[in-house]
């Protein structure tokens, strides 16, 4: 007796019983997508992308196995932010990490669900990012870059690496609560190394050559940069300022060393963004941002041109040579 074809919905159920209960049941799990917001370009945020994949994958998680990055640059037009951190928004990311002030508040300004990990920032208080350190109370944690006693460290290094120096010009934000906080630290300091501060106000990049004469006025002879997106976004503008007018400056990252710039002294970013990817594990295994305690730097790096020290005609102390993590010769 010849059996029948057999139609396609009995091949079908056919197919379904004879497939063992285990390999059924093995649905892919959703990979959990992580947006990256970034106010520059992938060149310069190509060393803290890997450091924050490295630490993700001592937590256990690969990019391409089990989550998924999605990295967004605006390539320091930061009007391209809002519609940046609105596609990380369609992606269903389920946490975005954002470094500085612009770019966090772009990507508050987007959701106020999805959780955003910060790993910049001054003063996300001030900046109406949370409510308090300790209890943020909406989408929003990380860590900061305010470091009780930064402007002191500098005026100390500008004064052991030029011990003539007898003023020294302080360029800050008058907008920002923290360099009011920092200025006062500076007069502080200024005492008990016998040096003078010269306070000068600077609100956009169209005030950078005015307070750069100011500075030639007043016969400073170094500067200190205050940490602030709008001055640090311009740093080129600025190391070629103070090349030109041959100052011996100090900043709070190393970027502007890179550029030209003589040292920097502050919150090490690589820190930063390790304890970033940290906080998105917590988040990822179902914490809130809402209770995850905001947290203050924990390691500084000093960085230092050796090119730009000798174009100066500045001899750097061994002292000095010796604490540096970093030196470009």
């Amino acid at each position: 007796m010849k059996c029948k074809a057999l139609g396609p919905l009995a091949v079908l159920a056919l197919h379904v019983l004879s497939t063992p209960l285990g390999v059924a049941a093995q649905e892919p799990a959703k990979m959990p997508r992580i947006g990256v917001l970034e106010g520059g370009d992938p060149s310069t945020s190509e060393s803290l992308d890997k450091v924050f994949r490295d630490k993700l994958r001592r937590l256990g998680y690969v990019e391409g196995q089990n989550i998924a990055i999605e990295r967004r640059w605006a390539g320091r037009r930061l009007d391209r932010l809002p519609a940046l951190a609105a596609e990380l928004v369609r992606l269903q990311v389920a946490v975005i990490v954002a470094a500085e002030e612009p770019v966090i508040r772009a990507a508050k300004q987007t959701t106020s669900t999805i959780p955003i990990v910060m790993s910049s920032v001054e003063d996300p208080v001030g900046a109406g990012f949370v409510a308090s350190l300790e209890r943020p109370g909406g989408n929003i944690t990380g860590v900061t870059n305010f470091a009780a006693g930064l402007v002191a460290k500098w005026l100390a290094l500008l004064k052991e690496v030029i011990p003539e120096v007898a003023q020294v010009a302080v360029v800050r934000n008058p907008a920002s609560r923290t360099h009011d906080v920092w200025w006062r630290e500076a007069q502080r300091a200024a005492k008990g190394l016998r040096l003078r501060v010269l306070s000068l106000e600077v609100r956009s990049n169209a005030d950078f050559e005015g307070a750069f004469a100011a500075i030639a006025r007043a016969r400073a002879g170094a500067l200190a940069l205050l940490p602030d997106p709008l001055l640090y976004a311009q740093h080129e503008q600025l190391v070629a300022l103070a090349a030109k007018d041959r100052l011996p400056t100090i900043y709070a990252s190393r970027e502007p060393v890179e550029a030209g710039g003589l040292m920097s002294y502050g919150p090490s970013p690589r820190d930063n963004r390790q304890r970033a990817a940290a906080y998105v594990d917590r988040i990822l295994k179902g914490a809130k941002p809402a209770n995850l305690s905001i947290q203050p730097p924990t390691k500084f790096e000093l960085v230092i041109n050796l090119r730009t020290a000798s174009a100066l005609g500045l001899s750097i102390p061994k002292s000095v040579r010796d604490r540096a993590d970093r030196m470009f010769r």
